[in-house]
């Protein structure tokens, strides 16, 4: 009989290493003992989360996680509410959050079936589709005008997945290179070393935005994928959850989202002073009328 419970016991300890099923111990729990809570952020996704002249991380993403703080902290009670940061890339971003060596992931990182077996979403703040950064002078339209060229993508994004899937689907006979980060596909793209650059276009409008000389590279071709981006979090820790939940439903319905919209895709921002004047899609404010965690993909 002992035996048997142990195997059980075992059984059980293994399934929920295998999916992931339940968080250790509460966010808020943690949060409240620490006085302080970790926040991931990345270098380069212009403009949700990036780091200025002075490595500080700012962005459209990050505003909406340190007003969510503030939620957290009023909820918790606490007079202050440290932040620490934890800068990371497309590749370990979701460790960052699986691993709980952040609370809240705030970069530029698409809510998707795959990525909801490990982590939580909190409501979408933003939306966008995938396409291609080509030079101008290359006279590229499309994927079908890549045939047997080299194309990068950041390594854990959802654009590289889908950009193999229709090389092989289309047989284009793609070089595939897989950068590390944003910054390192779009310096492949610069100096010859790829023709396309395969991104999320607001990522790539915004690298456009700050390179040298904007008018050399243009994006181009149809849409490959529809991009709802979301604030991560640890997965069923539903006190928590509540009440991001609840923070980034007010700042919605209260209107603050479009003042930060419009600080950071239709206004100057920094290092360069460069204005995105990305106006907000239809997809986007038809979301904003009813907030929801639930996006439209099919799994």
């Amino acid at each position: 009989m002992a035996t048997q419970h142990f195997f059980k016991k075992s059984l059980a300890f293994a399934i929920c290493g295998l999916t992931f099923c339940t968080v250790q111990a509460s966010q808020l729990e943690k949060i409240r003992a620490a006085k302080s809570i970790v926040i991931a952020h990345r270098e380069a996704s212009v403009p949700f989360s990036y780091v200025d002249a002075n490595k500080v991380p700012i962005g459209y993403s990050i505003d909406l996680c340190t007003m969510i703080v503030e939620g957290v902290r009023k909820h918790l009670k606490l007079p202050t509410l440290d932040i620490q940061y934890l800068q990371v890339t497309s590749a370990n971003r979701i460790a960052a959050i699986t691993d709980n060596k952040a609370s809240l992931e705030c970069g530029s990182t698409t809510n998707n079936a795959e990525r909801r077996l490990l982590a939580d979403y909190t409501i979408a703040h933003f939306v966008s589709t995938s396409r291609l950064m080509v030079k101008t002078a290359s006279n590229i339209q499309s994927l079908s005008d890549l045939n047997g060229k080299t194309v990068t993508s950041t390594a854990g994004t959802t654009p590289l997945k889908t950009l193999i899937r229709l090389n092989e689907e289309q047989s284009l006979k793609l070089k595939i290179i897989e950068a590390k980060d944003h910054a390192e596909a779009f310096s492949k793209l610069a100096n010859g070393a790829a023709t396309a650059f395969a991104m999320d276009d607001v990522l790539l409008y915004g690298m456009r935005a700050t390179a040298s000389n904007p008018q050399d590279y243009a994006i181009v071709g149809k849409p490959m994928t529809v991009e709802p981006y979301a604030i991560m979090l640890p997965k069923e820790d539903a006190a928590f959850k509540k009440v991001v939940d609840d923070e980034m439903r007010r700042i919605i319905l209260s209107g603050e989202i479009n003042a930060l919209y419009k600080k950071w895709f239709q206004s100057p921002i920094p290092p360069r002073g460069v204005n995105l004047d990305i106006p907000m899609a239809f997809m986007l404010k038809e979301s904003f009328k009813y907030p929801s965690d639930k996006v439209g993909d099919l799994k």
